[in-house]
């Protein structure tokens, strides 16, 4: 019996023991995945926070970066249009407006009877005009444009603005003072001539390089636009580079142009023989003609033409 009750005991603790050994692992086991989710938990909380810092700065990179960008397109459109306003500034006081006077017949008119003195019709009354010519006086004819290339007083312009030997042409510059221009030079294969006027210390126009211009590039015209607005401004941009036109004037003269220069900057009548410029200030292209019943396509020549006529001249 008692051998019977010391096993009966001996197999309780055992059981006891067993039992506390597995509660034990088990409980080790649900410390352990606590603490699995608990750092799992702080892991990914951690992440979330990261990532939204890293949302967060980047959102602010990228707002700090249009914010630039939008400065910057502000400073350079700004920096264009000063650009632009320094330019004409410094081209306007040496272009000029070239005036073409001659002396036409001056007339005087009186009515006459048709048939004189015979008797038979003076009852007629019929009387026709009669001109007679009592002297000459001197008429504008014509305006253009030129501008000054040498500070002693030399003018590049188009031949058709001063075609005529026998005409006189007066210079206008753009502080008001006239001044009695000299052809010196008729190109006989371009649309260029060179006027000479008294003087220097005159402000110039630099000649720039035609040979560079790329299509869509900024420039500007400036002229005696019609014949009565001096120094008229008109903005566009390089359209079309080494055109071949055929330009007229109002006398049905025609000339074949070669490797001409498009541009969508008013040019109007009045405004030939003026710079075509860019933004730098230099003059690339001397204005020649425009398409009539068209809207902004006007024609240059290019100024390399115009710095080897000066440089054949010596001048």
């Amino acid at each position: 019996m008692k051998n019977n009750a010391d096993k009966l005991w001996l197999a309780a603790l055992l059981a006891i023991i067993l039992l506390a050994g597995g509660l034990a692992y088990e409980h080790e086991e649900i410390t352990h995945l606590s603490y699995s989710v608990s750092t799992l938990q702080s892991s990914l909380q951690s992440s979330i926070m990261q990532l939204a810092s890293s949302t967060n700065s980047t959102a602010s990179s990228t707002a700090a970066n249009i914010a630039e960008l939008a400065r910057r397109g502000q400073v350079e459109q700004k920096s264009e249009t000063q650009s632009l306003q320094d330019a004409v500034a410094a081209v306007t006081p040496a272009v000029v407006s070239i005036v073409e006077s001659q002396e036409v017949p001056q007339l005087q008119v009186t009515y006459e009877n048709p048939f004189g003195n015979d008797p038979f019709f003076q009852g007629f009354g019929v009387q026709v005009p009669v001109y007679q010519q009592v002297g000459t006086t001197t008429e504008q004819v014509s305006a253009g444009t030129g501008f000054l290339v040498r500070s002693n007083g030399y003018i590049i312009t188009n031949k058709h603005v001063v075609p005529d030997s026998n005409a006189t042409y007066s210079v206008l510059l753009s502080n008001g003072t006239q001044k009695t221009g000299t052809v010196v030079w008729r190109s006989s294969s371009e649309d260029l001539a060179v006027v000479k006027i008294s003087g220097s210390g005159y402000a110039t126009v630099p000649l720039g390089d035609s040979s560079t211009l790329e299509l869509a590039q900024s420039v500007f015209a400036v002229g005696n636009a019609l014949g009565q607005y001096n120094n008229s401004v008109s903005v566009g941009v390089i359209s079309g580079l080494n055109r071949s036109i055929t330009a007229s004037d109002e006398n049905g003269n025609s000339e074949t142009l070669n490797g001409v220069i498009q541009t969508d900057a008013a040019i109007n009548p009045g405004n030939s023989g003026g710079p075509l410029v860019d933004l730098s200030g230099e003059a690339i292209g001397i204005n020649v003609a425009m398409v009539q019943g068209s809207e902004d396509i006007g024609f240059a020549l290019p100024i390399s033409e115009v710095k080897t006529a000066l440089a054949n001249l010596g001048i």
